[in-house]
C-alpha cells in the first residue's frame, strides 16, 4: 500500500507510456483505471467512477480534417448562405439605391411582396419563365432520349457523334445567343436562307419572318381554352435554341442509364414476341426514371439560369412575350433604382429553385444517396 501511495505521489504511476491513468479509491482498495477520461471519487469512498471525455483529441482525425473542410464552409457561408439572407433583409427594406437602407426592425414590412403579387408585369414574367421551365425541359428530355436509343444501337462513330451532339453545352450562354441571333436575322439568317430556297424550289413565295418579333394568328384555335388568339415567335424561338444547347446533356444521361440496364431485359422482352417500340416503352423506359429525374432537375436550373442568353438577345427588357422573372430582377435593380423590389423578385426565384430541387434532394436523401 505504501508502495503505491508513493509511486502516485512522486508520478510514476504515470510514465508507464499508455493513455491510462489511476488514482486511489477513497477507501484505500485497489486502483481504478481509464480510458481517456478522467476519475472521479464517489461520495461514499467506493470504487472510482469513469468518465470519459467528450473534447477531440488534438490527433483525432475531425481535427486533422479541419483545414480542408472549414475554410471553404466559411466562405460559403459568407458568400453564398450570408448574401441569401442579406438580400432577404434588403427586401424587407424601402432601398432605392440612392441613399442607405434603414435595417431598423420596426420598419421591416412585406411591402414589396405585396407589390409583386399585384404587379402584371411580374405575372408575366412568372407566367414565361413557367412555360420555360416546362416546355424547354419537356423538349430537352424526348430529344435526349431519342437521341440516347439511336447511340445505343451499337453504331459506327459512336464516340464522333455523342460529341457533336454534347458540344452546345460547352459553350456559353453568351456564346449560344450571339450565334442565334444571327441565325435568327430576318435578311441574312440562315433559317430564313434555308426556308427560302425550300420555297423557291417548290414555287412558293420567300419569306422573311422575324422569328424574334414575329406573331401569328392560331385562327380557330384560338376559340380553345388557354390558347391564345396571337402567338408570339419570341419565346418560342429562345426555347428552340436552348433545347438545341441542351438535349445533347439529356443524351448524355440517358445513355449512361441505357447501358447500365441488363442485355437480359432486352432479350427477355425479344423473345416474348414484343415489338422495338413496346420493348422500349414497357420494358426500358420504366427503368430509366432516376435518369429522367436527374436530367429534369438540373435542366429546370439552367432554364432559370438563362438571364444571359435573354440579355445578350433582348437587352435588360425582353418584352412581355419573352420577359423572365431573371431579367426583370435585373431591370428593377440595376435600371430603374428598386433594390427592395429587385431583391424581392430574386428571393421568389430562389423560391422557384429550391422548389425544383428541395424534392429531389429529399428523396435521394431517403433512398441514402446523400
Amino acid at each position: 500500500m505504501l508502495q503505491r501511495l508513493k509511486r502516485y505521489l512522486t508520478g510514476d504511476a504515470f510514465r508507464d507510456g499508455s493513455r491510462d491513468s489511476s488514482e486511489l479509491r477513497s477507501d484505500g482498495g485497489e486502483q481504478t483505471g481509464r480510458l481517456r477520461g478522467s476519475s472521479e471519487l464517489r461520495s461514499d469512498g467506493g470504487t472510482a467512477v469513469e468518465s470519459e471525455s467528450r473534447l477531440p483529441s488534438l490527433d483525432s482525425e475531425f481535427v486533422r480534417s479541419l483545414p480542408f473542410w472549414l475554410p471553404p464552409f466559411l466562405l460559403m457561408g459568407l458568400f453564398v448562405y450570408g448574401a441569401i439572407g442579406w438580400n432577404f433583409v434588403l427586401s424587407l427594406t424601402d432601398f432605392s439605391g440612392l441613399s442607405l437602407p434603414t435595417y431598423a426592425i420596426s420598419q421591416f414590412d412585406f411591402e414589396t411582396y405585396a407589390k409583386a403579387f399585384s404587379d402584371p408585369t411580374f405575372w408575366i414574367a412568372a407566367r414565361n419563365t413557367v412555360i420555360l421551365l416546362v416546355v424547354f425541359t419537356g423538349f430537352c428530355l424526348v430529344i435526349g432520349l431519342l437521341l440516347a436509343i439511336l447511340v445505343d444501337q451499337k453504331i459506327r462513330f459512336e464516340n464522333t457523334f455523342r460529341t457533336i451532339y454534347l458540344l452546345p453545352m460547352s459553350l456559353s450562354f453568351v456564346v449560344t445567343a450571339v450565334f442565334w441571333r444571327w441565325m435568327y436575322n430576318p435578311q441574312s439568317g440562315v433559317i430564313n436562307l434555308v426556308l427560302n430556297a425550300v420555297l423557291t424550289t417548290l414555287g412558293l413565295d420567300p419569306i422573311s419572318t422575324n422569328w424574334l418579333g414575329g406573331s401569328i394568328s392560331t385562327g380557330i384555335l384560338g376559340a380553345i381554352p388557354l390558347v391564345p388568339d396571337v402567338l408570339y415567335y419570341r419565346l418560342f424561338a429562345i426555347m428552340f435554341a436552348l433545347t438545341w444547347q441542351f438535349s445533347g446533356y439529356a443524351m448524355v444521361v440517358y445513355l449512361a442509364g441505357l447501358r447500365a440496364i441488363p442485355d437480359d431485359h432486352y432479350e427477355a422482352a425479344r423473345v416474348d414476341g414484343a415489338s422495338t417500340l413496346r420493348m422500349y416503352q414497357r420494358v426500358i423506359v420504366p427503368q430509366l426514371r432516376s435518369s429522367t429525374i436527374s436530367a429534369a432537375v438540373v435542366l429546370m436550373v439552367f432554364a432559370l439560369k438563362a438571364f444571359d442568353f435573354l440579355y445578350v438577345l433582348f437587352g435588360s427588357n425582353p418584352g412581355p412575350f419573352g420577359d423572365i422573372l431573371s431579367t426583370m430582377m435585373y431591370r428593377e435593380a440595376f435600371s430603374a433604382n428598386n433594390w427592395a423590389y429587385g431583391a424581392t423578385i430574386g428571393l421568389i426565384l430562389f423560391a422557384m429553385a429550391l422548389t425544383v430541387i428541395g424534392p429531389y434532394l429529399y428523396s435521394e436523401y431517403r433512398r441514402g444517396e446523400l
